[in-house]
Formats: C-alpha cells, structure tokens, sequence
C-alpha cells in the first residue's frame, strides 16, 4: 500500500513542485515551523541532510538543474509527510523505497531514496553492451549512513544468520531490522537516523547510450547488472523488457534461495534511443550474409537436382542442408546475441494483463524478522490515531 501510493503520487506531486519551483523557498520556510515558531527536530535532520547533498552534488549537478533538484528533495519530503498523515495506511512499521529519474533532452536526473537502483546500458569501445550503475545503494553499512543512524542513537548490526546484511534497529528493541539507510515511511526509525532524502545524481545521454533500467533490490539481489541489462536487451519487444527481468529475478530467487521469501521485485525500462548505427551496419551485415548462403545452398540443390533428377533421395538431400543450415543460424545468432532468450521462455501469456510496476512483492527479508516492535495491539492501534 505505501509503495503504491508513492508510486502514483510522487509524479505529480513533483511535477507540480517543479512548477511552482521559483515560489517553493518562502512557503518551504513557514510550513516547517512549529507554532512557537521553532523548527521541528525531524525537520532539522532532513535539512542537514539536504545541505549535505547540495555540498556533495553541486559540482556534478548542472546548474539549469538545481531547480529540479530542489523540486526532488522538496517532493520527496512532501510524500513522507503525506504518508505519515495518511488516515488509512499504517506506515508506523511499514515503508518503501524510490527511484525516480527525469529525462530533459539529453540529461538524466536521478533520484534515489534506499536501496532500489539505476542501471544505464551503454556500448563500450568494442560496441559490446555494458552495465553502468548510476545510483549508490543506500545501505545502513555505508559509513556515512551508518554515522548518521549511529548518532540519532540507532544501531547498525547484522544478523549471524546473514552477516551480509546490515540492518537498523531501535536503540533499546530487536526491531525492526529495516535493511535500508533511507526510506519513505518506517516512522518508527524516524527519529533514530533513518531519513526519506534522496541522493540525486546526473548523466548526460551519449550515442551509445541504450537504456535505462530502474528496479528494487529484490532484482539486484539475484541478478549482477550484466545480467539484468542482458535480459533486457534479449527480451522479445520492449514492452515485454521489464516484465522478463521481473520474472527472471523471482526464478532466480527460487532457485538460489528456494527456502527463502522472495523479496520485493520490480522494475521500469526507458529505452532512449535505437540502437547506435553501427549496431544496425553490423546486423544488416549479418542479415546479408546468412541471405548469400541460403542463396548458395538452394543453387547447390538445384545443381544436384539437375544432374540426378531420377535419383528420388536428391530433394531430401536438400531438406538436410537447409536443416543444417537452419542449425548454423541459431548458432551464429545465440553467439552474436539474438532476439531469442530466457524471456522467451517465460511461460505467460502475451495477452494477459501484467505490470512490472505491480511487481512482485513478498516480505523484504530473506527472514522472517519481525516488522513490528513486540507492543500489544491496542497500543498500536493508539499510535497510529494519534
């Protein structure tokens, strides 16, 4: 429910900030103050936190953008507060993570709260297809995210069960084990170091640029970025992209954890622009060659049937060279890269509804970690009213 709201509102609420963009710093200043006119301590955390991303990404950040990037913090913080005052969604105990990317001509913006992650497809000096990752996982070993939590009086440990796996815990409880720096809800961990602001990042789209994919950790966990960007480039059509990833990643949590809970799956591909010409040279060249020897082989067969047109075998003969030839094509394109792929294989019907937004979600843990803390229900009940 919280990953579904943010989902849909945090577009247009950023639309509608960056809009309003030359007005937002005055209203900014007087929302945020409580009535004796001091400044709430949550709000002081976040506005740190914000000078600190101004200080760290002012330099890689074009200047014509720095509208945008304050429309992006300013937006992200209006949905947590949206969250937090939401009548019907309990997001004490419960959150998400967002990555979010705005494309203005040939520029990316990025904005990235947790640990969900961006991955750009780009072609390296041997046209080879490669993965660039542009955003940093916000996860609670980072130094400086476990500094921050650590000094709200938070805890950063990992569990002897998955001691690769870092997690935020309440100074004086064994909960919630939230395996994220930085999240949308979780009100719980507010107050102890974990905080909703975004990392922002820019890339400038070159020629050789592909794609982009945006996905949670639950991709991330089982599939390298290589992989996912060569699912995506072998998926059937584009449209079908991020529902191949999304289903390659849970099949592959089955079979690596097949006693674990699949963690949340989900996934957006924006694809920027066709294939670099060198590419297509390449393809229509390979197009041309299987062509010639398909050419080669039926003259050969007309030649054979010429010469030994009462022997009844000649015309089977011809059927295996085209068998043999059809073998040699598969092969030259699966070395080459081909259309063909695991997605392929994906037993779902193309006409069945689907959404990679919808994704596939679970328990974020490969654990049964408790997400509440151990308070009866009718406390969490008044909390949540109040």
């Amino acid at each position: 429910m919280v990953a579904r709201r943010v989902r849909d509102s945090l577009p247009v609420l950023l639309s509608t900030q960056w809009m309003n963009s030359t007005n937002s710093d005055q209203s900014c200043d007087n929302e945020n103050m409580n009535a004796d006119g001091s400044i709430p301590e949550e709000e002081l955390l976040e506005e740190y936190w914000c000078e600190q991303s101004d200080n760290e990404e002012k330099e890689t950040i074009p200047e014509k953008y720095l509208p945008l990037k304050k429309s992006l913090l300013k937006s992200f913080k209006l949905i947590d507060k949206e969250l937090k005052n939401h009548p019907s969604i309990d997001c004490f105990c419960s959150g998400t993570t967002a990555v979010g990317l705005i494309k203005q001509d040939q520029d990316l913006i990025i904005g990235n709260v947790g640990d969900s992650r961006a991955v750009m497809a780009t072609r390296d000096e041997d046209n080879s297809l490669v993965a660039v990752q542009l955003t940093v996982d916000l996860k609670p070993n980072l130094p400086r995210e476990a500094a921050r939590i650590q000094q709200f009086k938070g805890r950063v440990f990992a569990l002897q069960d998955e001691p690769e796996v870092s997690r935020v815990w309440l100074p004086n409880s064994d909960s919630p084990g939230l395996a994220m720096a930085r999240a949308f809800g979780d009100f719980c961990l507010k107050d102890f170091g974990l905080i909703s602001v975004p990392d922002v990042f820019y890339h400038r789209v070159t020629d050789r640029d592909e794609f982009v994919i945006l996905a949670t950790d639950g991709v991330w966990d089982v599939l390298s970025n290589k992989e996912a960007v060569d699912i995506v480039a072998t998926a059937p059509g584009r449209s079908t992209a991020a529902r191949a990833l999304v289903d390659c990643a849970t099949r592959a949590w089955k079979l690596k954890y097949p006693t674990s809970k699949t963690d949340d799956c989900a996934a957006v591909c924006l694809f920027l622009d066709q294939k670099p010409k060198g590419v297509e040279k390449e393809a229509k060249k390979q197009d041309i060659d299987v062509v010639n020897e398909e050419v080669k082989v039926m003259n050969t067969r007309k030649e054979e049937d010429n010469i030994d047109e009462i022997e009844k075998h000649s015309d089977s003969s011809g059927d295996c060279n085209e068998i043999e030839l059809a073998k040699e094509k598969v092969a030259e394109k699966r070395v080459g890269g081909s259309k063909r792929s695991l997605a392929e294989c994906i037993s779902t019907s193309e006409d069945e509804e689907w959404s990679a937004l919808e994704g596939v979600a679970r328990v974020n843990s490969l654990l049964s970690i408790p997400r509440l803390l151990s308070m009866d229900s009718s406390w969490r009940k008044s909390n949540s009213k109040i």
